[in-house]
């Protein structure tokens, strides 16, 4: 039988490595835009599409209704959210960035690319696509063994 090593286990290292990014994402968009991470993620979704649920928001960012829910709330009390009435479904609301969200997301996006290429910065670009593919193979394989329970 095998014996697992914590520092050769995948999703250890995984976890340890988004972790680490997380967490000088987090510090960065902090002291400079306000922003949490759960923040970001729904300015950042909100500014590529044109309205969206809390639900859809749950299943795009992966974020559990409870941090999502935080994030809006937080987002729309600091003005950077609208809520309109959801036509398809009279119980839930749409979620839109607002023009002040929308001013946020230009400032922050450029920070956000730039964070993206120091942490590549030691690989080639041959290296960054492979890792690109790689990892959305991990995310198919991940959703095969384990089906979204939504």
């Amino acid at each position: 039988m095998s014996r697992l090593r914590l520092d050769e286990f995948l999703p250890y290292r995984l976890s340890i490595a988004s972790n680490r990014v997380s967490s000088m994402v987090a510090t960065t968009y902090q002291a400079m835009f306000g922003l949490r991470i759960p923040e970001w993620r729904l300015v950042a979704v909100l500014a590529e599409g044109d309205g969206m649920t809390q639900h859809a928001l749950c299943g795009r960012t992966r974020m559990d209704k409870v941090s999502v829910s935080r994030a809006a709330i937080a987002l729309a009390e600091r003005g950077l959210v609208e809520r309109s009435p959801n036509p398809g479904d009279q119980r839930s609301h749409l979620l839109r960035l607002s023009a002040e969200g929308r001013a946020l997301y230009d400032q922050v996006a450029p920070k956000a690319i730039e964070i993206e290429a120091r942490l590549l910065a030691a690989f080639e670009p041959g290296e960054i696509e492979q890792l690109r593919v790689m990892l959305t193979r991990l995310e198919d394989a991940a959703a095969q063994i384990e089906p979204d329970r939504g």
